[in-house]
C-alpha cells in the first residue's frame, strides 16, 4: 500500500499540465526528441511520404521543397523538422513567425544560408504580411527583392539566395494566406496519436531518461495524455517525480495512478479545469445552449483561451457542441460525470440522439 503522506504537497499548484502548448519546464523535451525518422514513433503516412521525397530529392542532388506541416500542437512538428534536415544532411535555422519583425531580420537569415539547408518557421501563419510578401521570391526563385530607400530616389535590389527548404509549422493552416500555402510543394498532416503509440514513446523517453517503467504504467501514462507526445513526456516525468520520491526502482502503474490522481488528471485525460467547464454548463444552464462570453464570465477564463485551449478536446471527444445558439454539453460528458442527461429542448435532443 502506497503512503501517500511521504509526498509533500509540491503538486498542490502547478500550472495546467494536459495543456499542449509548449511550457517553461519542457526543456527537457529536446533530450527527448529522436534524432532519426527510425526512431520517430507514429505518423506513419506522414514519414513514409517524406522517407520518399527526401530519397528522391538526394538522388537528384537537389534540396527538398518546401514542406509544410500543420496539426495540433505536441505532435511533434519542430521535431519532424530537425529529422528532416539531419536526414538530408543539412544545418537547420530556427525561428518562429512573431519573432521575425522587420524585413531586415528575414533577409539576414536567408542571406545566411547555404545550399540544401533547412529554414524552420513555427507558428508561420503568424508571419507578417510585408514579411510573407518578402518570403515569396526567396521561395519560388530564390531571390531576395528588396527595396531600398523611399520616394523618388527608391530602387529595387535583387540579391540572389542558396537553394533552401522552407518548412513552416501550424497549428492553424486555414489562416494562412493562400499566395504562401501555395509555394508549399509538400503539405503534411499530423494526427493525434493511438495509446498504443503514446505507450511506445513512454517506454522510449523512460529508458533515455535512465528510468525503468512497466508496461501497466506505460500504458496507464499513454491513455490520460489527449493523444499528444508533449502531454505524454510531461506526464512521464511527474510520474517519476512520485516514483522516486517513493523509492521504486521501477515505475509501476500504482505510481502512476497515484501520481495522476494527485494532478486531477482522470482516465480519459481531463483535468480539473475541463470538468469545471462542464459542470459549469451543467449545473449553471442545464447543459446548455450557453454563450461562449457567459460562459468565460461564469468559469472566470478568457473566451479565447476557452476556444483555442479547452474546447478543441472536448469536441473531440464528443462531450461538447457548437451550435448556432452556444455550446451545448452532450450526453456523453453527462455520463463521464455520472450525471443523467435531461430532455429539455429540440436542439439538445437532436445531439443526443446523435450520440
Amino acid at each position: 500500500m502506497i503512503d501517500e503522506h511521504i509526498l509533500d504537497n509540491e503538486y498542490e499548484n502547478y500550472e495546467r499540465v494536459v495543456d499542449t502548448e509548449r511550457q517553461i519546464y519542457d526543456d527537457v523535451e529536446n533530450i527527448l526528441r529522436p534524432k532519426s525518422m527510425d526512431g520517430y514513433v507514429g505518423q506513419e503516412k506522414v514519414k513514409d511520404n517524406l522517407t520518399v521525397f527526401m530519397k528522391a530529392a538526394k538522388m537528384r542532388g537537389e534540396s527538398l521543397d518546401h514542406v509544410l506541416l500543420y496539426g495540433p500542437p505536441g505532435l511533434g512538428k519542430t521535431t519532424l523538422a530537425h529529422i528532416i534536415a539531419s536526414e538530408m544532411g543539412t544545418q537547420i535555422k530556427v525561428t518562429s513567425g512573431p519573432a521575425i519583425e522587420k524585413t531586415g531580420d528575414l533577409a539576414a537569415i536567408l542571406s545566411n544560408l547555404n545550399d540544401g539547408d533547412v529554414l524552420f518557421i513555427d507558428e508561420i501563419h503568424r508571419l507578417r504580411h510585408n514579411i510573407e510578401e518578402v518570403l515569396y521570391p526567396a521561395m519560388e526563385d530564390f531571390s531576395l527583392d528588396l527595396i531600398l530607400g523611399k520616394g523618388p530616389s527608391a530602387r529595387t535590389v535583387q540579391i540572389p539566395l542558396k537553394k533552401f527548404t522552407l518548412i513552416g509549422a501550424t497549428t492553424k493552416a486555414g489562416m494562412l494566406s493562400s499566395p504562401l500555402r501555395d509555394r508549399f510543394g509538400v503539405m503534411l498532416r499530423l494526427e493525434l496519436y493511438s495509446t498504443e503509440e503514446l505507450a511506445e514513446i513512454v517506454r522510449r523517453s523512460s529508458k533515455t531518461l535512465g528510468s525503468e517503467i512497466s508496461s501497466d504504467a506505460s500504458i496507464e501514462i499513454a491513455k490520460r495524455s489527449r493523444g499528444t507526445p508533449r502531454i505524454v513526456n510531461r506526464l512521464l516525468k511527474r510520474v517519476r517525480d512520485f516514483s522516486s520520491v517513493l523509492g521504486h526502482t521501477e515505475i509501476l502503474k500504482e505510481d502512476a495512478e497515484l501520481a495522476l490522481s494527485r494532478l486531477e488528471i482522470d482516465g480519459l485525460g481531463l483535468d480539473g479545469t475541463d470538468k469545471k467547464l462542464l459542470e459549469s454548463m451543467i449545473e449553471k444552464f442545464g447543459g446548455g445552449p450557453v454563450g461562449l462570453e457567459t460562459l468565460a464570465a461564469t468559469v472566470n477564463e478568457d473566451a479565447n483561451t476557452i476556444e483555442d485551449v479547452y474546447e478543441p478536446y472536448l469536441l473531440q471527444l464528443g462531450f461538447i457542441a457548437r451550435t448556432a445558439r452556444g455550446r451545448v454539453a452532450l450526453k456523453k460528458a453527462y455520463e463521464h460525470l455520472g450525471l443523467k442527461p435531461p430532455v429539455k429542448s429540440f436542439e439538445q435532443t437532436s445531439l443526443f440522439d446523435e450520440n
